[in-house]
């Protein structure tokens, strides 16, 4: 996948660089920096976006401009509608959210320090000036307005999220132990996948070192979640350490439970993981989102969402259990989308040191290994950043096919990053010239970074571009909330309303009536607490019926369950249904009543033919007013499916567009480079006419000098001497 060409007018005017850096697919980085005067030119460093799906690696020191870079990353996938999860263990990440249209000096002096501003001898009003012109001057340095930061806020949803505290949008950590869909758990190798990562996740927080396939903790505690999942019995934390000391399990392999790990040890691995949940604010890790990476990556309505989860609050135990948790949902979630060439969505994690190096075996290392290995072919990209290069598993990396290396602190650090690249190189056969880029990386200035690529044969020097996004630095937690504001915290659970709820009990109430033989009886759950006179149970009827719907035109034939429920009267033919709601799924109902009344049964339905004619008739309202909702987008002729909510429809249009804008543009610089290759062949072969053409002439004028001459020497000497 070549790099596509960009635009190199010749004018040094960086007003008109705006038209040069915006293009379909690709990121504007930066600026390339010329390879003689080590200086920064006009033309922008444009990636093509499909190169992130072979996974990036940014390496550079403190001050190095790595986090600019970060950030420049995730805006421009977000103007391009790319949703990314990102990872943010120090809080400067966060600056994402710290994006001003206006510029003006009152949306940046809330993110100011006093103390920086008596530093500098100014008020915080005259700093807010000062910092304002600084970014509108930075930005217009390098094509970009307020114009590109309003497309940027527009185009997708951000968010900060802050596992274990409420600073931020809480996420339910612990409330990922329930099973995952049928597709994953009718798969062994995913559903062994996310057990692995799950119970990695789990006994991390308890401080556990448990390696995942080998330690018998881990085992046992796989063992347990497959049969409770296979069992279809809801499973939260406290489920999972009760179950420990009394498994529904008999054996682990083919040892017998007790000679495997017998009760005292079960009880003591238990007792480890309910230390965890008797901890002070413990609560938080089961209370907010659900760690789900589909919710993380759109909105409900379908909208990509940059999703920055904040970790800096957590110990190193509590931040390795959750980069496991959330690598192996990543897991389980990329197994669930159908293969692509383009640039789908980013997991960005910075700081990676410790979760991913050479030789030990941290839970996050297997969920990152195969997110590394595998997540390409799902158009997944995976950028791992960090400032120490030295404890990083480069043969892992060597799955990554485009490098950021920023300024490197010691000679050491350099060493280990040549040489990680050389064995990467080796291992894929491709060639790499050791001294040239060390001798890149040495001239190296702040802001500058050294691209090595697969897809280019040499590297490229560019200097980051100045990211639309107020760069802060790591915000706190007190900043982070107030950063998020006023966005209200959801949990994703739905309360579920019976439209005809019992009521409270009183006048009008009598015995429970009796009904025809063959006919079943279940009461509506009441929606609330039950009052102290008891509850009025009022007749009314219930039907399910399976109705079919057809559409040839929008490729629709479908089979569906509905409910209809509505109150008891006398009408037996379809008026009766008339008044009912309809149901996709059963209303909560109970087989026994709680305390109360009754109300009368109609007369109509004392007999059992009467619920013969009730059947025939919601048979005949459904097929009159049953409805599929389904949506469309007759601009690429795209009809949603049954099950597809609007967000889902729009997501994978979204996608189908992009896929083919990426075929189009490969179609059309394909065709253009036939073109551009066959007026070079026609330039290469005029060349050599022109070169034979003089070549020739040359040859004219030498034997015409020599004609000349020979007819002088002729009348000097005689034809006589001129002959001999």
């Amino acid at each position: 996948m070549a790099e596509r060409p960009t635009n190199q007018r010749g004018s040094d005017d960086e007003s008109d660089l705006g038209a040069d850096i915006e293009g379909l697919g690709v990121f504007y980085l930066g600026k390339r920096v010329d390879p003689d005067s080590g200086k920064p030119g006009r033309e922008p460093l444009l990636l093509d976006a499909r190169r992130l799906t072979t996974h990036a690696v940014c390496v550079g020191m403190t001050g190095s401009g790595k986090t600019g870079l970060l950030i420049s990353l995730i805006e421009e996938a977000a103007i391009d509608d790319i949703p990314a999860i990102v990872i943010d263990p120090k809080g400067d990440l966060a600056n994402i959210l710290l994006t001003f249209p206006e510029l003006r000096p009152s949306d940046f002096r809330p993110w100011l320090e006093e103390d920086a501003a008596k530093r500098d001898g100014l008020t915080l009003e005259e700093l807010a000036e000062k910092t304002a012109k600084k970014w509108a001057d930075g930005l217009a340095a390098s094509g970009q307005s307020g114009e590109r930061i309003a497309r940027l806020r527009d185009s997708v949803d951000m968010t900060v999220y802050t596992p274990g505290s409420s600073a931020g949008r809480p996420l339910a950590m612990l409330g990922s132990l329930e099973a995952p869909a049928k597709a994953i758990l009718d798969d062994p190798e995913a559903r062994r996948e996310r057990i692995e990562s799950l119970v990695s996740g789990v006994l991390a927080m308890a401080g556990i070192d448990a390696e995942p396939g080998r330690s018998r903790e881990h085992l046992l505690v796989s063992a347990i979640v497959d049969a409770l999942w296979k069992s279809g019995q809801e499973v939260d934390f406290g489920t999972l350490v009760r179950a420990i000391p009394a498994p529904p399990i008999e054996r682990v392999g083919f040892l017998e439970l007790e000679n495997f790990f017998p009760a005292a040890d079960r009880f003591q691995l238990a007792s480890k993981l309910n230390t965890v949940a008797a901890a002070p604010g413990f609560d938080a890790w089961l209370h907010g989102e659900p760690l789900d990476v589909g919710r993380l990556l759109w909105t409900p309505a379908g909208k990509p969402r940059v999703s920055v989860i904040s970790i800096a609050h957590l110990n190193d135990t509590q931040r390795m259990a959750f980069v496991t948790l959330l690598a192996g949902q990543a897991v389980s979630w990329m197994r669930s989308q159908a293969g692509t060439s383009s640039l789908k969505a980013l997991f960005i994690m910075d700081e990676v040191f410790g979760y991913l190096p050479p030789t030990a075996n941290p839970p996050s290392k297997t969920p990152l290994l195969t997110l590394l290995k595998q997540a390409r072919a799902f158009g997944l990209g995976i950028v791992l950043a960090t400032q120490n290069p030295v404890d990083l598993d480069y043969k892992a990396l060597s799955n990554a096919g485009t490098w950021f290396l920023g300024r490197l602190q010691t000679a050491r650090d350099k060493a280990r990053v040549l040489d990680g690249l050389e064995g990467a190189a080796s291992s894929s056969g491709a060639g790499f010239d050791r001294a040239r880029v060390d001798r890149l990386l040495a001239g190296l200035e702040q802001r500058m970074f050294l691209l090595h690529s697969v897809h280019d044969d040499d590297e490229t020097v560019f200097q980051t571009r100045w990211t639309m996004s107020y760069l802060r630095g790591p915000l706190l937690r007190e900043e982070i909330k107030r950063l998020q504001g006023a966005v209200p915290e959801t949990t994703g659970s739905v309360a579920r309303v019976n439209p005809f709820a019992a009521g409270a009990g009183g006048g009008g109430a009598g015995p429970r009536p009796l009904l025809p033989p063959g006919v079943r009886e279940v009461f509506l759950s009441p929606d609330g607490p039950v009052p102290a006179g008891g509850l009025l149970y009022k007749p009314a009827i219930l039907g399910r019926a399976r109705v079919r719907f057809t559409h040839t035109k929008a490729r629709i034939d479908c089979d569906r369950e509905m409910f209809c429920l509505a109150p008891a009267g006398e009408q037996l033919g379809e008026s009766a249904w008339e008044g009912g709601r309809q149901f996709a799924e059963v209303p909560e109902v109970e087989t026994a009543p709680l305390a109360g009344g009754f109300a009368g049964l109609p007369p109509a339905l004392s007999a059992a033919k009467a619920y013969a004619s009730l059947g025939t008739a919601l048979k005949n309202h459904l097929a009159r007013t049953a409805k599929l909702t389904v949506f469309t987008a007759p601009a690429i002729d795209a009809v949603s499916r049954p099950d597809e909510t609007e967000g889902e429809f729009r997501i994978r249009i979204a996608q189908q567009v992009r896929e083919w804008r990426d075929k189009e543009i490969d179609r059309i610089s394909d065709k253009s480079a036939a073109k551009l290759a066959s007026l070079n062949d026609r330039i290469a072969r005029a060349r050599q006419k022109v070169e034979k053409q003089k070549a020739e002439a040359k040859n004219k004028s030498m034997q015409t000098y020599v004609s000349i001459g020979t007819a002088v020497l002729s009348a000097i000497l005689g034809r006589k001497v001129a002959s001999s």
